[in-house]
Order: C-alpha cells, then structure tokens, then sequence
C-alpha cells in the first residue's frame, strides 16, 4: 500500500508541477484538481497542502463543477445505456415516466401487475417466446433493483400463456427491469402477470444489508468517527464493505467490531424507517454516502435503536434479531487507507460454524484430543516434531561425516587435485551440501560433485577448495554435469547446485568428470 500510494504521489506530483509551471495566476484551475483526483487519484487536501507551501490557491468551484459533471455522466450513463450481460442492452430508445413509483417490495413479495415493455436484443417487442432471453417491465413490481450495493431481486413472472424466469433486476431511471428468460409459453405486451420474488434468496440478501448498516457503526464505534464508507456489495451468499481507514484492523478490534454487531442483533429491537426531507434527516445525524445523488425526500433506516441511523433505499429486516448471526470472514487492504471486510450472516453464517465445528472435531480425531484441549495437544505435537528435527539434522551430519570419510578414499589424483564424483542414493539436497563440505575438508585441495535422484529429479553439488577455484569454477562444472542430465544450474566459484530431469544419464554424467577437470588444469 505505501508502494502503491508512493507511485500515486509521484505520477500526481508530476502532472501538478506541470499545471503550476504554467499558471499566469496564483490559482491552480478545477480542472487540473479533479484530473489530480479522478485520474491519478491524487487527495484533493494534499494539492491544497502542496499549493499552500507555494502560496497558490486551489478553485474548488471548478473542482466541484467537474464532480457533478462527473456524477451527471454517470447516472446519465446508468439509463438505457448500460450493458445488461456481455452481449446485449435494454433498449435505448425507450423511455419511461420520470415519476415511475410502481416498486412495492419494501412491504410485499408478491404483486399482480401488466408487461408494459419487452426488449429482445436491444429492441421494443410486443412478444417474447420460449427460450427468449430479455427483459421485461412491468407497471407495478416487488423486484428490488440493484442499487446502493444491494444486487437485484429474482425470482418468476407468471402470466396465462407462460413463465419468465427473472435472473438480476436492474434500474433503468426510475423504473426496474427485469432481466431473464421465457422458460414456458409466452409473454406479450399489456397481459396481466403474478410477480413473485424469491423469498429466501431475498431473505438472505436483506440479513446481509442490514449487518452492513450495523458494520459500518460497530467499524465507526471501534476504529474512529474517521471511518467513511467506500463502497459495498450485498448479495444472498455474503457482504462486502469497503472502508476507510489507514491501517490494518487487528484482530482484536475485529472481535470486538463483530461481537458489538452481534450484541445488537441479539437486542433484537425494531427495525424504524422514516420519511423526511434531506436538510431534515442530515441535520437529525443520519448518515449519507459522499457523493451519492438523493432526493428531497429521503428514507432514514434505524437498525439497532439509535446505534446505526442512515439513508438508505434497501430492503431490510424488520427486527436486528431476524439478521440471526454475525461472522466476519475476511479483513484485507485493498487500496490507499482502504480496508474491506466481508462477512456472512444468517444461513452463511451458521454453515460457516458448522465447517468451523467441523474442522475442529477432525483435528481432534487426528490428534487424539478432547476439543478443549486441542491447543495443548497441538503444542505438544509440534514441540516434538522441532525436537525430532534437530535430532534428524544432527543424524545426518554424522552421516555426511562418515559418507565423507568413506568417500574420500575414493577421490583420484588429477594434476595435483583430487577429484571426486559420485552418487549418494537417497540423500537430500542438504545432505549432499554437507557431505561436499566434509570432503572439501579432509580432501586438501579437491574438485567435488556428488548427485542423488529424488522423484524422478536428478539433485547436483559441486565443491571446488578455495585453492583450486582459479582453476576450475564449481558454476562451469555443475553447469557441464547437469547439462547432460537435462537441467542447468549455477552458484559461486567455490559451490554449486544443479537439477535434472534424466536419472538415467547421472552415471555417465559423473564419470566425465575426471576428463572435464583434466582439460581445465592442464589449460590451466
């Protein structure tokens, strides 16, 4: 994160000693602020900083102009104009009432409405067909469109000549779209259906909304009223809310992050919404969203009494208890002073536990421990296992030692030098690695490999005493047994490694090292 915000820092830097070397004024323009921001994602406060030391002025009027130019572009942008799915848009030149109010699934499941548009293929039909993908409107729905980081209800229209399986709803202005596909019958323009949302998949995803409301307070409570929210994700399987914050949360703060949501959960007070005015709901302390676009009259959510009072155009549950239970899973950084915890609740959460449950209870079979005691038992187990791996280093000096010993009477005399090269069957790499120091030892003045074959892998060291190495370099020898093994390998004048891949060339291979070592020396 420093690495990345360093590199931000100097790419913004950069960009704003270019705009300042061309002012003809002490005021650095709007428009060079927000491209600071919005490209390079340079703090609009640290520009300020940076053109105060040089007695510069920033214009947050033309900074805030672009901002809203921004936001405009964008809900502009989010009309008929999005993409639906990878290949297909609703169509763009279909155009519904500003005032749309038909959403009814803040108080129902169920609603009996009329197809007043379907879209094939970014075109206004009057019909859609068995096995036809589109999208359908309806003048009254209870699908909940994806907004505010909550996803887009599913479930079934149902007409007399068929069934439309509705996958994601989203917002087209203010009406909702239904995205799916006809999977029986028909469905035409102006006919009557029954629109039915699925309840436990709604369920699920309402748990998961209303623990993001009480998140971001237990996150406000714990970390500092200087935690803001960044952005979220609210679907059936899970919660995502992104923060921010400059540091990693530990694992305390954690704790007590989940067990103060869940002490409200347990509380189980009424969940109170309220319709007021936005200057109203802002001055009364309900939280907003910065740079989000609301209307006069706003929707204010209590989750928990009075410990989570924000706007808000979710669904949500209608007591704190009905969100059931609370358990973060993860807590990571995912940019510049911005954090992200997910977390389960409900169902999600108790599947979790029952994993967790699980695990627990099989660690317990494999370490023959009652639960309570799996701590103690698993130290006790990884003490020994240290133990027996020192004792195991210890053995395999000695055995080096002894190998070393044996071997040496082995070594041939080339040119003043003895040499060595042979195959040590089943010892590991470090083995060969103290077993060549042994040999460099009692040998004097010596040129060494030795090779095993472990897994089908050939394994390669050489030694080169420091009195032979302007002679001949252990990196070129290793290199020269190994490419005949089929591998490569390298290392310092005086030690090298090496691998392979043809265990039926290393005897040969080693044999042609006495050879190699004759041609060095006597060039040499």
């Amino acid at each position: 994160e420093e690495e990345q915000f360093a590199d931000t820092l100097q790419k913004g830097l950069k960009h704003l000693e270019a705009a300042v070397s061309t002012l003809t004024s002490n005021v650095i323009s709007g428009d060079v602020v927000f491209k600071l921001y919005d490209t390079y994602g340079f703090p609009v406060d640290l520009t300020a900083d940076i053109a105060r030391e040089q007695g510069l002025e920033l214009d947050m009027a033309g900074f805030d102009k672009c901002m809203e130019e921004q936001r405009k572009r964008s809900r502009e942008g989010a009309n008929f104009d999005i993409l639906v799915d990878t290949t297909k848009r609703v169509g763009a030149d279909f155009t519904f009432e500003a005032d749309w109010k038909g959403f009814k699934g803040y108080d129902t499941l169920q609603v009996k409405g009329q197809a007043t548009a379907l879209f094939l293929d970014n075109q206004v039909v009057s019909q859609l067909e068995q096995g036809q993908a589109g999208a359908v409107v309806l003048d009254q729905t209870p699908f909940y469109a994806e907004s505010g980081g909550q996803v887009g209800d599913r479930g079934e229209l149902v007409s007399d000549t068929g069934v439309f399986s509705v996958d994601d709803t989203i917002k087209q202005g203010n009406a909702h779209v239904h995205l799916g596909r006809v999977t029986s019958g028909t469905l035409q323009t102006g006919e009557q259906v029954t629109a039915q949302v699925d309840g436990p998949t709604r369920a699920d995803t309402v748990r998961n909304h209303s623990a993001t409301h009480l998140l971001h307070a237990a996150l406000r409570e714990v970390l500092g009223e200087h935690v803001t929210q960044q952005g979220s994700l609210v679907a059936p399987d899970r919660l995502r809310f992104d923060f921010s914050h400059p540091e990693p949360v530990s694992a305390e703060q954690m704790l007590q992050i989940e067990r103060l949501v869940n002490r409200r959960i347990l509380d189980n007070i009424d969940t109170e919404i309220r319709f007021m005015p936005l200057n109203e709901a802002l001055e009364s302390g309900a939280m907003s969203l910065f740079g989000e676009k609301y209307d006069e009259q706003v929707r204010v959510l209590n989750i928990g009494g009075d410990f989570s009072v924000e706007l808000c155009g979710g669904t949500h549950v209608g007591r704190a208890g009905d969100i059931g239970l609370f358990k973060i899973t993860t807590e990571t950084g995912i940019a510049a002073g911005i954090r992200r915890v997910e977390a389960v609740t409900g169902l999600g959460a108790l599947d979790l536990v029952e994993a967790e449950e699980a695990q627990l209870t099989d660690l317990a079979r494999l370490l023959k421990s009652g639960r309570d005691k799996l701590s103690m038992k698993l130290e006790q187990v990884l003490e020994t296992a240290r133990r027996l791996e020192k004792e195991l280093e210890q053995v395999k000096g000695k055995m080096a030692s002894r190998a070393g010993a044996e071997l040496s009477e082995q070594a041939e005399l080339v040119n003043g030098i003895h040499v060595l090269a042979r195959n040590m069957d089943g010892a590991d790499p470090k083995t060969l690695r103290d077993t060549v120091d042994q040999l460099k030892s009692k040998l004097g003045t010596a040129v060494i490999v030795l090779g095993t074959v472990k897994d089908e892998k050939v394994n390669l060291v050489a030694g080169v005493t420091r009195d032979s190495t302007q002679k001949v370099q252990a990196g070129d020898l290793v290199n020269f047994v190994a490419q005949q093994v089929g591998g490569r390998g390298g290392g310092r004048p005086d030690l090298a490694q090496a691998g392979g891949n043809d265990p039926s060339a290393l005897q040969g291979a080693l044999a042609s090292v006495s050879g190699w070592v004759a041609q060095k020396t006597a060039e040499n």
